[in-house]
C-alpha cells in the first residue's frame, strides 16, 4: 500500500470529511498554490522538526508565513527546536517533503498548530505525494492530531499580492 492509499484509509476510518486537489508535482507552497489557485495562506507548511529533548514534532503554518522555531520552542517548554533535513523527514512522516499531510504519520508526532489557521473552516496540505493536496476541515485536523495551539509563525519578507497591487 502506497503513502497516498494509507493516509486515504487513514481517513475513511476515522470518518471525517477530506478532498483531494490532482496537481502538477511541486514542493513548495508558493508553487502548489500558483499551479491550483488555491490562495497560499490556506496551504499548510507541515514541517517535520525536532526539539533538544530529541522528540519529533510537526510544526504547521499558512503557506504566506514562516515558522519561527524561537516561538515553536517556548510554546513546547524545549530550548530549541530545529526542522529535520528533507533526506531525514520521510523516514519520520512516512510521507515526502512537500507531500506532508497534517495527520496521519508514521511516526506519533506531537503537532503544533500555527493559531491563524483556526480563521479557516478548512485548510489544504500535503496529499501523501507531491502531486496533491489534501483538503480538511479545521476542526477535524484539531481532532484528529490533537495539537497545541500557539503563535508559531511570522510574516516573509515576500511582498503579498495585496501589497503588489497597491503599488501598482
Amino acid at each position: 500500500m502506497d503513502e497516498s492509499t494509507s493516509l486515504e484509509s487513514f481517513l475513511e476510518a476515522r470518518k471525517v470529511w477530506f478532498r483531494f486537489v490532482n496537481k502538477p508535482e511541486t514542493v513548495h507552497t508558493a508553487d502548489a498554490a500558483s499551479v491550483t489557485g488555491i490562495p497560499l495562506p490556506r496551504i499548510t507548511k507541515n514541517l517535520v522538526s525536532k526539539t533538544d529533548r530529541g522528540e519529533y514534532v510537526l510544526l504547521v503554518v499558512p503557506g504566506d508565513r514562516r515558522a519561527d522555531l524561537k516561538k515553536a520552542a517556548r510554546a513546547l517548554g524545549a530550548r530549541n527546536v530545529s526542522t529535520v533535513p528533507f533526506h531525514e523527514a520521510e523516514s519520520i512522516s512516512g510521507y515526502p517533503p512537500g507531500g506532508t499531510p497534517t495527520v496521519g504519520h508514521k511516526t506519533k508526532m506531537l503537532t503544533v498548530i500555527d493559531k491563524s489557521l483556526l480563521g479557516y473552516e478548512t485548510v489544504f496540505c500535503g496529499g501523501g505525494t507531491r502531486s496533491r493536496l489534501l483538503e480538511l476541515k479545521v476542526k477535524d485536523v484539531l481532532d484528529l492530531s490533537e495539537p497545541l495551539v500557539a503563535k508559531i509563525s511570522e510574516a516573509t519578507n515576500q511582498p503579498s499580492e495585496d501589497s503588489e497591487k497597491r503599488s501598482k
